[in-house]
């Protein structure tokens, strides 16, 4: 639920930022190419000529609460301020935003990850396509922020740089094995949260440790060490699923038990699928932060996957953004940032029961709607 009394304009949220044009070229407000770029990402479009024909095209509306001294800016004049906007600043202001839609959810489950955008790569400049890694409200299904991988680094380097900037508190955060790094849940503890983070072949000794304790406990090995375990069946297009959850108190003698900070339990997930008679299993291991109690650790484990199905996936098939060939400067990151927001926007907007691609196309048709997404007001007007 958003309050009203807090919550910033889109006006108020980017207020803080500079223009990054020599005064020279300023012959369009840097607030209102802003606001246009916004608005027009929300209602369909996927790149800047898009920005340009929606601000033609609105032009009366947008009249009647920005200035448009010189009217509605060339398509050049779009990808010039977002590929020379400082991404650190344009994230700051979109923080501003987020903090404005949230409220603080006890147990939210905040899934981390990368996702490449395919075509931002320019072969002439020798660059590679860029990454963005992101932070994803599950139950709010809102972005929380995001951060560039930089091209001499990787993921690992990200993830803590973007888990400093965000409120986290109360908080269960989920990460691929990748993740599984000491100084990343530092971070995480610093930050008031749990984690779940899965466990693979980068640290060897403590997967086998790992691996042999959750088969001793679910052969009956063990004593006095807690343990809960549960297990949920899914089946559609006949296909079945069945998934076992163990969750374990991690014993003193586990490799590196006093490194990894508020380590308490280690989990294991068996899913077992039937497809046109064909079985296969595999298992999956976690570190985690949880005490025993096995349906938040299967929810946690569930739910990472939420960024793939319910953000990137929506990104590249609704927003078209592994077709973007935007690579100048700053735009690519900055226009990322500008998709999950309008996204989160969209998603939550829920007076319209249908998909967020016909969501897009009805707030371009009806103002009224598009003010509704942008959370009911754009500019105090």
């Amino acid at each position: 639920m958003v309050n009203e009394a807090v919550a910033p304009t889109l006006v108020e949220c980017f207020s803080g930022l500079s223009d990054p044009r020599k005064p020279i070229n300023q012959d369009h407000k840097f607030i209102d190419i802003l606001v246009i770029g916004v608005c027009a990402v929300i209602c369909g479009a996927n790149g800047f000529s898009g920005m340009a024909a929606f601000g033609r095209a609105k032009e009366a509306w947008f009249r009647t609460f920005l200035e448009l001294p010189n009217g509605i800016p060339s398509h050049d004049t779009f990808g010039n301020v977002f590929a020379r906007l400082k991404p650190r600043a344009f994230q700051a202001c979109f923080l501003r935003w987020v903090q404005g839609l949230t409220t603080q959810v006890e147990g939210e489950v905040v899934p981390l990850d990368g996702k490449r955008l395919r075509r931002s790569h320019d072969r002439s400049q020798g660059r590679a396509a860029i990454e963005l890694v992101s932070a994803w409200a599950s139950r709010q299904r809102l972005t929380l922020g995001q951060v560039k991988v930089e091209a001499d680094s990787n993921e690992i380097t990200a993830v803590p740089e973007l888990l400093k900037v965000l409120a986290l508190a109360g908080c269960i955060v989920t990460l691929d094995a990748i993740h599984t790094q000491k100084e990343t849940v530092e971070v995480i503890v610093a930050q008031e949260a749990d984690y779940v983070i899965a466990l693979k072949g980068n640290h060897p000794k403590l997967l086998a440790a790992v691996t042999e304790l959750c088969n001793a406990v679910r052969e009956d090995r063990t004593a006095n060490i807690p343990f809960e375990t549960v297990q949920t069946v899914d089946g559609e297009h006949g296909r079945i699923e069945t998934r076992r959850y163990w969750q374990i108190a991690a014993p003193d003698y586990l490799p590196e038990r006093e490194a990894w900070r508020k380590w308490q339990t280690v989990g294991m997930v068996e899913a077992t699928r039937e497809l046109k008679g064909q079985t296969t299993t595999e298992q999956r291991y976690y570190l985690s932060s949880l005490p025993v109690g096995v349906a938040r650790f299967a929810d946690a484990v569930r739910t990472h996957w939420s960024i793939e199905n319910s953000c990137h996936w929506i990104l590249d098939v609704v927003f078209r953004e592994d077709d973007s060939r935007v690579r100048n400067g700053y735009a690519a990151e900055n226009l990322g940032l500008l998709r999950r927001l309008a996204l989160s926007l969209l998603q939550q907007e829920q007076s319209r029961k249908v998909g967020i691609e016909l969501k897009r196309l009805i707030a371009g048709w009806d103002e009224s709607y598009l003010l509704k997404v942008l959370n009911g007001k754009v500019i105090n007007i």
